[in-house]
């Protein structure tokens, strides 16, 4: 802050009046006076030997002040100041994340802890008690006071590194805080770093702690808006939020942060620049001050080399800017606008802009832009928090506290949840990188990127290049210094031999590669987003053609997210659905199947879509989650419900949450003495039946008690259910006479801790979500590409192994293995399991994530090695763990996920697939977004596949003239005193212009067979450039074209000069003026024409060349590229272009003048045409040996 703008701070002497000359400053500095009721005070005393000293932080307006008061004692020598904290900067903020990115990492707490039977009332209490109590601790020690009368004070003492330790998943997080309240938190900053210091552990237990610190939801309104500094009915002024927004920073999710000079670096010099560079400074030198007079061939060279690096930077830098803008409108989930009171007038604002103490109006609809704490609201609002739970369920909002934690305090509105239901007022207390969402964001985000498998075997081809490159380039160099220097001084000089050198450069490195990598990439991508699946990254394309574990989410991935009930039961007596809605609708109903129907639709938080009321009830739209809107469309099939609601009106109700896993709601009765209410509670069986003691017997038709014979055929239906992928839910109620009035605080402590006893069970329901039609398809292919299917859910084992059977991840009949099989090493081996895939026997294996903690390393090479696996009652922390295990045996893992919380395991994943429904956490995290249906990931798995194949064609069509056929010339010159028969223009002319277009068509070509029949590819062992490739490329093919364009280049020598070809070698320094008759000048021009013909006959055999690395194996008759199985019109169009360039470097005069082309005569353009085809006739007789004896020896080393 300007510290100028503010009275200046000062030590107290004793017996002044320090907050009166606080006050004085104030005033002498024209800032608003200082009334005590504006003031937040936190205060602070301790005592040491030498000295004892108090000061106060003090808020106001927005403006954090330090008020000292010091006192030495006598004979005191050493003087000590405490340090004053300030008021966080942003200069300080982003330090703070400087030092977070270094440090941040993901860490996960078990959920299940022993001390959360603390509730909100033992933390209520806490704040009843006086300044002096609360400020200390249980030891009778000063500490740091709780009072959120001091919330920015408290801001001001968090952990330099908030973000280490993040919870990522939701539940955990809310449970990590609520235990923080329930222990002792009370130790002061100081000692807080003092003790990190000394164990190094307590820096995580106060990252834990930042949540349990937040108090926002525990003021009344009054008091929040008093403590922001905010008016309720005319908001910020625009002076504060412009201040607050300078202070703050803007309103939007932490992202990675680019270094776009690294990148701008990395465009520029990475790759084969690296070495171009040394190219461009070595034609520089050779323009000047090495040749007299300065040589302008050698300054074009560089200029063009410059353009080949700027090309290569350039199509790179296109490559990142086109998948940061596809990805831009999808991962934007913050709302593009909110609505806010600013100097007491209504205005829509972009969200970004939003700062701490705006006043914000919600409608359904809306997106939270922020994390919010409800002023107000119509009575029925309702938020949607699956993006941070995972969950559908709806959370109701309120004004007051509902819990111990800001995370599950329903008068807390967070970021990106959704509202679903009614309207309200907020104050926004948490915004950006410090909101809930913000630092689940943050932690994601910063996480390193590391290079993707395609990205590795790219640098490893031009780590060989380039060391290849390096190893001829010293080798020519120490040949002239040994032998041509010393044995030939007149016939090749320091310029001639550096020209030389980056001749050897310029031919070894296939410089248009790098752009036919990134157009490759890009064409897949396109062929992606047509198939409804979209890349955020080019180079994970490829990756996905890897995968070989297959991690995939449950609801709305393989099933359709359609609930429906399908089952019911009584504890001692199933029942169908359609006889218990005929029998409600009978003039005489039963007891039992009456009170099922009541309790099913009154214990519900769906609604049905107004405006589809005149439609059946199967037809009808339903606003609320799926497992709600399963059982009112299942009770309001009867003609009876309308009447049953309105006979029991809703007087309370508690939501379902992840935590408590039940839903309570209570009624008034008509029919029951004054005083007495109905509860009804639905939930899960395992959390709700030990709570009951009665259930409704559809044999005796009234309440009988719970005895074990009844709990163990409860447990054994809902075992029936399972097994038939069905989910079980319990009804239960009972009977209540309040102590407290309804609509009272100490009414809903009362109805929350009389909830979960004494219940009577009323019925069971299996609910049953229908996998999608495509599920068992898309399962089969996947398995067919050779990558095994696993499914990763919450659900109950049971069912979830059901609803495996049903799709096809289940395959055989006999029960799947369980961790305790695993343990006690009845299953078999890693080895023989292993053994046993490969032979086609695939064993299945059952696991909860109970069961995980306990498995060993051996325990999970067993796991990682079986070939299906149902993950059962996971959370995201054990998903998380469950693809680093299978990653680190080496598999490549996609995981599928939409929500926050599986942001972890996706990013932990070689490839994250999301949802584009997902958070946008989510999205962030993955590596790409699925569009449409599951099953498009089948043809994202083969156009993955299709990348790396076509890559490796266009690595072998580019060597055989990019490379081979570029080298020898340069050897043949040195070593053999040949005259260069071509020059280093004319190398990179082919690198990167004729071959690069030819190229691309190749880009363009299809799959020459079914690429799902292969197996994944090892990317241990099976490398983009392997030895096949190169004997395909310089053994075989170039060495046809190096042949052949040599015998050319003799051939001009012979039929133009009679110069034979044994005189051409070793003739060094001897081709000069009278060489056969010729002056100096008539040799240059015929070496010109020569290294011209050498060029055209390199361009036209590459044609041969690219008909023949379209198929590695069939045959060009039984795929041309004319008809409309393999169609590839770009192939004749890049045939043309390339002929074009070649007709123009050789014939424009300013391009034969600058850089020493010469015209072609026309029976050179026409004699390489049928040499091509004999290139493309001798590999169709490899394809040929290769298919009618697959095993010979020929076939062994055949690309």
């Amino acid at each position: 802050m300007a510290r100028s703008s503010y009275p200046s701070l000062h030590a107290a002497q004793p017996g002044d009046n320090a907050m009166s000359q606080f006050r004085g400053g104030l005033e002498s500095s024209c800032l608003p006076p200082f009334p005590s009721s504006s003031c937040s005070c936190l205060y602070l005393q301790s005592q040491k030997s030498l000295f004892t000293f108090s000061f106060r932080l003090c808020l106001v307006n927005d403006t954090l002040f330090v008020l000292l008061y010091q006192y030495q004692k006598v004979h005191t020598q050493t003087h000590h100041q405490p340090a004053m904290p300030e008021e966080a900067t942003p200069e300080a903020a982003e330090k703070d994340a400087t030092a977070a990115e270094r440090d941040t990492r993901i860490t996960f707490h078990d959920a299940d802890h022993p001390r959360l039977t603390r509730g909100r009332s033992e933390a209520l209490d806490g704040r009843g008690r006086d300044e002096t109590s609360r400020s200390r601790s249980r030891g009778g020690q000063p500490r740091r006071s709780l009072s959120r009368g001091s919330n920015l004070s408290r801001r001001s003492e968090l952990p330099s590194s908030p973000y280490t330790g993040i919870q990522i998943e939701y539940r955990t997080l809310s449970i990590n805080v609520a235990e923080s309240r329930a222990i002792d938190t009370e130790e002061t900053s100081a000692d807080l770093k003092a003790a990190a210091a000394a164990t190094g552990v307590a820096k995580d237990k106060a990252d834990q702690d930042y949540f349990a610190q937040l108090t926002y939801h525990h003021l009344s309104t009054d008091q929040i808006t008093q403590q922001l500094n905010v008016s309720r009915r005319d908001g910020l002024s625009a002076s504060m939020a412009a201040h607050r927004q300078q202070r703050d920073g803007l309103n939007t999710l932490p992202r990675a942060k680019t270094n776009y000079w690294k990148k701008v670096l990395g465009y520029v010099f990475g790759g084969f620049c690296s070495v171009l560079w040394v190219g461009v400074v070595i034609f520089f030198l050779c323009w000047r001050p090495l040749s007299s007079p300065p040589s302008i061939v050698n300054l074009a060279l560089a200029i063009l080399v410059l353009i080949v690096i700027a090309l290569q930077a350039g199509f790179s830098a296109f490559q990142d800017w086109s998948t940061q803008r596809t990805m831009k409108s999808i991962t934007d989930l913050l709302p593009a606008e909110a609505l806010v009171v600013r100097d007491g007038q209504t205005v829509r604002i972009a969200a970004a802009e939003l700062v701490a103490g705006d006043i914000v109006q919600l409608q359904i609809g809306n997106k939270v832009p922020a994390d919010l704490r409800i002023l107000s609201h119509s009575g029925d609002i309702r938020f949607d928090r699956s993006v941070l739970t995972g969950e559908s369920d709806e959370v109701e909002g309120a004004v007051d506290g509902t819990d111990p934690s800001f995370l599950e305090s329903r008068n807390i509105a967070l970021m990106g949840t959704l509202v679903v239901n009614g309207s309200g007022v907020g104050v926004v207390v948490l915004t950006g990188a410090r909101s809930v969402m913000g630092r689940i964001a943050r932690a994601t985000a910063s996480t390193k990127e590391r290079p993707t498998l395609i990205q590795r075997e790219i640098s490893r081809f031009v780590g060989i290049i380039v060391a290849l490159t390096v190893v001829l380039a010293l080798l020519i160099l120490l040949t002239w210094v040994g032998w041509l220097r010393r044995d030939h001084p007149s016939y090749m000089n320091v310029v001639a031999m550096l020209n030389n050198v980056m001749g050897c450069v310029v031919a070894f490195i296939p410089e248009g590669m790098p752009v036919g990598v990134a157009l490759t990439l890009m064409m897949v991508a396109r062929r992606m987003k047509a198939v409804n699946v979209l890349p955020k990254g080019l180079s994970t394309v490829e990756t996905l053609g890897c995968v070989n574990v297959i991690c995939s989410d449950k609801t709305g991935t393989l099933t359709q997210n359609e609930m429906h009930v399908n089952s019911a039961a009584f504890v001692d007596q199933p029942i169908s659905v359609t006889e218990i809605q005929s029998n409600v609708d009978s003039e005489t109903p039963d007891a039992c199947n009456r009170r099922l129907m009541q309790a099913a639709l009154l214990c519900n938080d769906a609604a049905f879509d107004p405006s589809t009321m005149g439609l059946p009830v199967a037809a009808r739209q339903v606003q609320g989650n799926a497992t709600d809107a399963a059982v009112l469309k299942f009770a309001a099939a009867t003609r009876q419900s309308e009447a049953e609601a309105d006979r029991l009106p809703r007087v309370f109700q508690i939501p379902f949450n992840s935590k408590n896993k039940y839903m309570v709601t209570v009624h008034a009765d008509g029919e029951k003495p004054a005083g007495e209410y109905r509860v009804f509670v639905k939930g899960a069986p395992d959390v709700l039946l030990p709570a009951c003691t009665a259930y409704w017997s559809r044999q005796a038709d009234a309440v009988v008690p719970l005895d074990a014979a009844a709990t163990r055929a409860f447990k054994e239906y809902q075992d029936a259910l399972s097994r038939n992928a069905e989910r079980v839910i319990v009804l239960c109620e009972k009977t209540v006479t309040p102590v407290h009035a309804v609509s009272t605080n100490a009414f809903s402590d009362e109805m929350a801790a009389a909830a979960t006893s004494g219940l009577a069970v009323v019925g069971i329901l299996g609910i049953i979500d229908p996998p999608r039609p495509e599920t068992a398809a898309t399962v089969r292919e996947c398995r067919r590409a050779g990558a095994r299917f696993f499914m990763v859910t919450g659900d109950y084992g049971l069912t979830a192994a059901a609803i495996a059977r049903n799709t096809g991840i289940f395959t055989g009949e006999r029960d799947p293995d369980t961790a305790a099989r695993i343990q006690s090493k009845l299953s078999p081996s890693a080895t023989e399991l292993r053994a046993a895939r490969a032979a086609g026997e695939v064993r299945s294996l059952l696991l909860e994530g109970h069961a995980l903690a306990g498995l060993a390393g051996d325990d999970w090479d067993v796991v990682c090695e079986y070939g299906e696996i149902v993950f059962a009652r996971t959370t995201p922390e054990q998903k998380l763990r469950i693809v680093e295990e299978f990653r680190k045996r080496d598999n490549v893992v996609a995981v599928t996920g939409d929500g926050v919380n599986d942001a972890p395991a996706l990013r932990a994943a070689d490839v994250g697939v999301a949802v584009v429904t997902g958070s946008d956490v989510a999205i962030e995290a993955a590596d790409l977004v699925l569009l449409d249906k599951f099953d498009s990931i089948i043809e994202a798995i083969r156009l993955g596949r299709l990348v790396f194949q076509n890559l490796q064609k266009v690595i072998a069509y580019l060597l055989p003239a990019g490379s081979w056929s570029e080298i020898w010339p340069v050897l043949l010159n040195v070593f053999f005193g040949v005259p260069l028969p071509l020059s280093s223009f004319l190398m990179i002319i082919v690198c990167v212009f004729t071959d690069l277009f030819l190229s691309l068509s190749l880009i363009m070509e299809k799959e020459e067979f079914d690429l799902l029949s292969l197996p994944p590819r090892d990317h241990r062992r099976d490398h983009l450039i392997t030895l096949r490739i190169y004997i395909q490329a310089y053994l075989f093919t170039g060495f046809m074209e190096t042949t052949i364009a040599h015998a050319m280049f003799f051939l001009y020598y012979w039929r133009q000069a009679r110069i034979p070809v044994r005189e051409l070698f070793f003739l060094f320094e001897g081709y000069t003026d009278g060489f056969h008759g010729f002056s100096q000048d008539e040799l240059a021009h015929l070496n010109a024409v020569g290294q011209s013909i050498y060029f055209v006959t390199l361009v036209i055999l590459q044609w041969g060349n690219v008909l023949s690395v379209r198929n590695r194996r069939l045959s060009i008759f039984q795929a041309d590229p004319f008809t409309a199985k393999r169609r590839n019109p770009w192939l004749m169009v890049s045939i043309l272009i390339s002929l074009a360039i070649a007709i123009f470097v050789t014939e424009v005069p300013g391009i034969q003048t600058l850089f020493g082309t010469a015209s072609v005569p026309i029976e050179f353009w026409l004699i390489p045409i049928p040499l091509a085809l004999g290139i493309l006739a001798m590999d169709e007789i490899r394809k040929l040996v290769v298919r009618v004896f697959p095993n010979g020896p020929i076939a062994k080393i055949a690309w």
